[in-house]
C-alpha cells in the first residue's frame, strides 16, 4: 500500500467540465504516480513508477494503443 498523503490529484483540462469518464493523476508524490477515477475519489488507486508512467504517456502520444 502506498502513502497517498498529500497527493494532489488533477484532471486534464482536455477532459471537459461534464465529469464524464475521466481519470485524475497525482504526480507530486516521490517516486510514484497515482491514478484514480474522478467519479470515485475514495475508491481504488493505481500506482506507477515515474518511468513506467512516462513510457505509457509517450505510447499514447505515438498512438501505440487501440481505442
Amino acid at each position: 500500500m502506498h502513502d497517498l498523503t498529500g497527493a494532489d490529484f488533477r484532471k486534464s483540462s482536455l477532459s471537459g467540465a461534464d465529469e464524464g469518464e475521466c481519470i485524475e493523476v497525482a504526480m507530486n508524490l516521490p517516486d510514484l504516480v497515482a491514478v484514480r477515477d474522478n467519479k470515485d475519489p475514495s475508491g481504488p488507486v493505481l500506482a506507477f513508477g515515474p518511468g513506467v508512467w512516462s513510457a505509457f504517456v509517450e505510447g499514447v502520444k505515438r498512438g501505440s494503443f487501440e481505442v
